[in-house]
């Protein structure tokens, strides 16, 4: 399971979504659904903005753990 530590970062910060949006130009809807962990894909280049926002690496944004993951069966 991937996990967003996206919420936590607003936190520590105490930032908004709005916040974020407005200074990155990423779309709200987009925040939200990292905030929320409810996010099926993320485009790589907003991974790489919200880093650079931040002034993090991938890894303090991101997290894999092992634990409830869903299978998904590979196309044939």
């Amino acid at each position: 399971m991937i996990s967003c530590h996206f919420a936590r970062l607003l936190g520590e910060r105490k930032l908004k979504i709005s916040d974020v949006a407005r200074d990155t130009g990423i779309n709200r809807g987009t925040l939200t659904r990292l905030y929320y962990e409810t996010a099926e894909r993320v485009e790589l280049e907003v991974l790489d903005q919200l880093c650079d926002y931040f002034g993090i690496d991938l890894p303090e944004l991101l997290v894999r753990s092992p634990g409830k993951q869903v299978k998904t069966p590979l196309p044939d």
